[in-house]
C-alpha cells in the first residue's frame, strides 16, 4: 500500500473517531440549544445559543433546558428545590420564608418600575397555586426571568427532575454575550 493511500485512510480514520466522540458527548454529556421566546429576557434573548450539562447536580438559581408538558423544550430558571415553600409578595421572592435575592432581575425590574407597570413578579405561594406548601420531592418550582409574561411553574406546575434535560453551562452566541455560568 502506498504512503499516499496510508495517509488519506488515516486521515479517513481520525474523522470517524472523531464524529463519534462528538456523538457520545452530544447523547450522552452535552445538548446544544437555540433559545426560542423572551421567556427569560434580558438575560436570555431569542436566538440565543447555549450548551447543556445533562448531569448537573441541580441548585436554586441554575438556568435549566426542560422537557414541558405541551412537548416543547423550555429554559426556566430554578426558584423552588424540593421540599422548599415558594412564596412572591410584593415583588419579593422567599424561599422558605426568607427573602430570597435575585440579582440577575435588577435591572428588569427598575425598568419595570419606571414604567410604572406594576408587579413585576404577581403575588402568588404554592398554597394558592397548587393546594400544597411545599415542592414535591423530586420535582422543581422553575420561573422565566421575565416575569409578566412567562409560562413557567405558576402555569405548568412542578418539573420532575426526569424532565429536566440539563443545566446551561455556556451561552456561545452571540459571540459578544459569550458567557460560562
Amino acid at each position: 500500500m502506498s504512503e499516499t493511500v496510508k495517509s488519506w485512510l488515516w486521515f479517513v480514520v481520525d474523522i470517524v473517531i472523531v464524529g463519534i466522540v462528538v456523538l457520545i458527548l452530544n447523547t450522552f454529556l452535552i445538548a446544544n440549544h437555540n433559545v426560542d421566546g423572551p421567556s427569560m429576557e434580558p438575560n436570555f434573548m431569542n436566538n440565543d445559543r447555549v450548551i447543556v450539562w445533562r448531569h448537573a447536580k441541580l441548585s436554586r438559581g441554575d438556568v435549566v433546558i426542560l422537557h414541558a408538558p405541551d412537548g416543547s423544550l423550555y429554559i426556566k430558571r430554578i426558584v423552588g428545590m424540593p421540599g422548599d415553600t415558594v412564596e412572591s409578595k410584593n415583588d419579593t421572592m422567599y424561599i422558605n420564608g426568607k427573602k430570597y435575592a435575585e440579582p440577575y432581575l435588577k435591572d428588569y425590574k427598575a425598568q419595570q418600575a419606571a414604567n410604572n407597570d406594576g408587579l413585576f413578579t404577581a403575588d402568588f405561594s404554592l398554597q394558592s397555586l397548587f393546594k400544597r406548601k411545599t415542592v414535591p420531592k423530586g420535582e422543581y418550582f422553575v420561573m422565566g426571568d421575565n416575569r409578566p409574561i412567562s409560562k413557567d411553574s405558576r402555569m405548568i406546575g412542578f418539573i420532575p427532575r426526569s424532565k429536566i434535560q440539563g443545566q446551561v453551562v455556556w451561552r456561545y452566541w452571540p459571540v459578544n454575550k459569550m458567557s460560562v455560568y
